[in-house]
């Protein structure tokens, strides 16, 4: 009989057993000293499993720390709870009118505070004692299942409308709550078991809020360095602002006007902002009379190319002339690319590209001299000429389009009043609730998916599965410039998400479950249901979205 209840358990090809219902904490702290970093999770045969939960079946474990995705994201999770639980014990309760975590900003989040209290950087002090307080104690961090219903009651009573609003739209009968000593709250994903796994932290006044600091993936030992961009944040706020004049400032607001057939008013409202945007970015470049090179950056899928053919129809509104050139015709030849640390071909670097013919043929072409454009056979991995001719006269004006466009370097010998730098990002500020954000690169990760599906034929997996290599070459080449842009333009749209469901909600279920993508594929499609579809029969077709589930009026 005691056979029976013994469970064999496989960590790293090695099978070890375990009595039946012990919990993975336990185990966890059995291989615990193979890792520099605490055990957050376990990975147990592709299902993320909590450390409270516990062994009911024969399994393979692996051990998940604050340097893999999920770990780091659930490091994220609990520290936002335990900020939460302190604040509401430092300020009261009662006092507390909004504490909303808006978005990410330089390995730290932006948080929003208002209520009878002066936030300044004493009470912060005060916030971060009381969470370092909580942690010494290693108070655990209860989750339990309740009735949707009555966790709807639960928020309302609580004065987090926000999160009973949003749990109204769920299908599912029951929901997942954490309590922490006595706090309630509801989370999208995993926590860790108590607040002794929260150690690294800080809480800085910044601009109207003030900032959880917090460590990265790379290093969770010590907190990341904060050195925000003040020209993103500036425009992340703008967009807060404006998703709040469409009265769809959280998942719960779209939801509600989606149900109640709104969804093509707000459409065209946003798609009318954004066309006001780009209107007013191209009579800008029409007033420096000096610019002839518009400069235009941004990390993947961020719609670039749509927006580089919006943009030149502004321009031509304006009486200028634009003509688009994308700087991959200036790559080197393939004999001739450098290789990354791997021996691998790095397109993504700046020593990828011919610097130098691309800074020669721009200033001839500046000084009014006729130049044979490139065009790039990416089959044979050489540049060709084709008879591209191109002269620039008066009233011309080049867009131009790649990932080095806000690096200097790459435009060396250019005067800097003939350019116009552009960044363009999808920096969505529409969060599931108040307590829950949507990471801007999930936004990005989407669109991907489904771009790659429609035009190329991959696999989502394929694309999850090279997703951390896009990151990789954006946190080197692009966003490190991103403060030298003339403006930033966002190009989130409140109701993409929604739009995208239904393209790649089958393609996120296609990916095989054991695959190591499977768990992110998972984690999306999880996301996913929070949001209620809409049609794409009004989306417009000059949107950028169009760029990425097709039935555009751009060759993109």
């Amino acid at each position: 009989m005691e056979e029976k209840n013994m469970i064999a358990v496989t960590v790293d090809g090695k099978e070890y057993t375990y009595p039946h219902g012990t919990p993975y904490r336990t185990i966890a702290a059995d291989f615990q000293d193979r890792f520099p970093w605490d055990i957050l999770l376990v990975n147990r045969d592709g299902k993320l499993c909590e450390l409270h939960k516990t062994l009911d079946r024969d399994c393979t474990l692996k051990m998940l720390t604050a340097q893999d995705k999920p770990g780091i994201q659930t490091y994220e999770r609990s520290a936002v709870f335990l900020m939460l639980k302190a604040f509401y014990d430092v300020a009261g309760r009662e006092n507390v009118e909004r504490l909303s975590v808006e978005y990410s900003l330089s390995s730290a989040l932006f948080i929003l505070a208002r209520g009878s209290f002066t936030l300044d950087q004493d009470l912060l002090d005060r916030v971060e004692a009381r969470m370092r307080e909580l942690s010494a104690q290693a108070l655990p961090i209860e989750k339990r299942s309740i009735s949707t219903d009555d966790a709807c009651e639960l928020f309302h009573q609580a004065g987090q409308s926000h999160k009973a609003q949003l749990l109204e739209f769920r299908i599912n009968s029951r929901v997942n709550i954490y309590s922490l000593d006595g706090f309630v709250n509801y989370f999208y994903g995993y926590m860790v078991p108590d607040t002794g796994y929260i150690r690294c932290f800080g809480l800085e006044l910044f601009e109207n809020g003030f900032v959880l600091r917090l460590p990265t993936q790379k290093d969770p030992g010590r907190l990341g360095d904060f050195r925000p961009s003040q020209k993103v944040f500036r425009e992340l706020y703008a967009s807060t602002l404006r998703f709040q004049a469409l009265n769809a400032s959280n998942v719960a607001e779209l939801n509600k006007t989606i149900s109640q057939g709104g969804a093509t008013p707000l459409i065209l409202a946003h798609e009318a902002m954004m066309e006001k945007k780009i209107g007013d970015i191209a009579a800008e470049i029409a007033a420096r009379k000096d610019v002839r090179f518009v400069m235009i950056a941004g990390p993947s899928s961020s719609g670039k190319t749509t927006f580089s053919h919006r943009l030149s129809t502004q321009l031509w509104a304006c009486g200028l002339r634009p003509h688009a050139i994308a700087t991959d015709n200036y790559f080197k030849n393939r004999e001739d690319t450098p290789r990354d640390e791997n021996g691998n071909y790095d397109f993504e670097g700046l020593g990828a590209m011919d610097v130098e013919q691309f800074n020669t043929d721009m200033v001839q072409l500046l000084k009014g001299e006729t130049v044979e454009i490139p065009t790039y056979n990416f089959k044979k991995g050489a540049r060709e000429y084709n008879g591209n001719f191109l002269t620039l006269g008066e009233g011309d004006v080049l867009v131009i389009e790649g990932i080095h466009c806000l690096n200097e370097q790459f435009t060396h010998s250019l005067p800097k009043e003939s350019k116009y730098r552009i960044y363009i990002s999808c920096l969505t500020t529409l969060n599931i609730d108040g307590h829950n954000r949507i990471p801007t690169t999930d936004a990005r990760l989407l669109r991907r998916i489904e771009r790659d599906a429609r035009t190329r034929g991959y696999s989502a997996q394929a694309t999850i599965k090279m997703w951390p290599s896009v990151r990789r070459g954006e946190e080197n080449n692009i966003f490190p410039f991103q403060d030298s842009a003339d403006v930033i333009f966002n190009s989130a749209l409140i109701y993409e998400t929604a739009l995208l469901k239904p393209y790649v909600q089958p393609l996120l279920f296609g990916v095989p479950r054991g695959s190591e993508e499977y768990i992110e594929a998972k984690r999306l499609l999880k996301f996913l249901n929070y949001f209620l579809p809409i049609p794409a029969d009004n989306v417009p077709k000059t949107s950028l979205m169009r760029e990425f589930i097709g039935g555009g009026c751009y060759h993109v």
